[in-house]
């Protein structure tokens, strides 16, 4: 090992090359083998009677649940252009007729789906992948799953679509393996996949429970263990939806959820890349029981990076989100510990950290009519010599 290698490998503070990696492609775990027969295309739906279209719609998805090796990019390529151009059509189908998903037909989807989109994924070629400064790693199959992914989502939306049909197959097997492949690397997945599981979750009430309890998993797994799942921001955009609807009074056990899945996702180190979706959740909470205000507020506070600026800045907006929603009753049983925290953040050495607290007057300003302008002193203008008393006492 040279000298200089030897250096970079224990500087943590060793530079990350300025140039960004390359897009590269990655391949589905099965696919036909080179024995396979080639596929032929079958006639077109609109072009065979009424009474044979479900017979042939059948064999249709047959043929698409046959699933192709893209990463040699000269391999059956007529073979694979059948199978583009019967997806197509098959999503045509269905968008433009109506009575055409029988009872028959659901087994024969929910076979193609799972064939084309359930998947292992493959791990990283990249051990030190940056999700902020890397490309992702694309799939290589893209051709053929997004339009899987199209006709499915046309499937749970049709009008004819019947979630007591639905539910013998799209059970809670078919939703663990939906959640595993929220972290494939290729984002245009995620955002399919975030849209396939909100329709699942609002159709089917019984996968309702158990969608919410592997999420929380999924979170405490990434928490806790491993730190890396690509698909954290995709599944808090769900929850904000989801935390949108709950009844009140809030059930215990969504408490629960805040308190010990989604203040601890605070603390991970790629925070930045889900935080936006994270407080949105935090606020809807809020928004929906004023009381939740001081525990949520008190762990913000437990998890206060020490030694990452950068965070503490995502830290004070989440806060001047709080204070835009905070009740007075609420804000006054934690404003001493608040307030000691934001003295802190002024005396910070970092230039964005001060600088923060200046935005956040704005908020304190309009929630002065509650605030005792004798803690702020006793926190902030005292111990810092006068200096916060330009930010929250002019």
């Amino acid at each position: 090992m040279s000298a200089g290698a030897f250096v970079d490998k224990i500087d943590p503070f060793a530079k990350r090359s300025l140039k960004k990696r390359q897009k590269r492609s990655q391949g589905s775990s099965r696919y036909r083998t080179a024995g396979d027969q080639e596929l032929t295309a079958l006639p077109l739906l609109k072009d065979v009677a009424a009474g044979e279209q479900q017979e042939l719609l059948i064999k249709k998805l047959h043929q698409c649940s046959v699933v192709f090796d893209f990463l040699d990019p000269v391999a059956e390529l007529k073979s694979k252009e059948v199978k583009r151009a019967c997806l197509n059509e098959l999503l045509d189908f269905i968008t433009a007729n109506r009575g055409v998903l029988t009872e028959p037909v659901y087994p024969h989807v929910i076979q193609m789906v799972n064939s084309n989109l359930f998947r292992t994924l493959p791990p990283s070629d990249n051990p030190e992948f940056d999700p902020e400064e890397d490309d992702p790693t694309l799939e290589a199959s893209w051709p053929h799953l997004q339009i899987v992914y199209e006709f499915f989502l046309r499937f749970l939306e049709s009008p004819d679509f019947q979630p007591n049909l639905g539910k013998k197959y799209i059970d809670q097997k078919f939703v663990l393996h939906l959640l595993e492949l929220f972290d494939s690397e290729d984002p245009r997945e995620r955002d399919f996949l975030k849209t396939v599981l909100h329709r699942i979750y609002g159709k089917f009430l019984g996968l309702r429970a158990y969608t919410r309890k592997h999420i929380n998993n999924i979170f405490l797994r990434f928490v806790y263990e491993t730190e890396r799942f690509n698909g954290v921001g995709e599944l808090l955009e769900i929850l904000g939806s989801i935390i949108n609807g709950f009844a009140m009074p809030i059930k215990q056990e969504h408490k629960q959820f805040l308190v010990k899945i989604l203040l601890p996702l605070h603390t991970p180190k790629t925070l930045a890349l889900y935080h936006a979706q994270l407080a949105y959740c935090v606020v809807q909470f809020l928004e929906k029981d004023a009381t939740l205000t001081e525990p949520v507020l008190r762990g913000l506070l437990k998890y206060w990076p020490k030694t990452c600026s950068q965070k503490e800045v995502m830290y004070l907006g989440e806060i001047e989100e709080i204070l835009d929603v905070i009740e007075p009753n609420q804000f006054v049983k934690v404003q001493e510990t608040l307030f000691k925290q934001i003295s802190k953040c002024v005396s910070s050495p970092h230039f964005q950290v001060p600088g923060r607290p200046r935005q956040l007057s704005a908020s304190y300003r309009n929630t002065g009519q509650y605030i005792n302008t004798q803690v702020v002193r006793n926190f902030l203008f005292f111990p810092l010599g006068g200096r916060a008393s330009f930010v929250f006492l002019e």
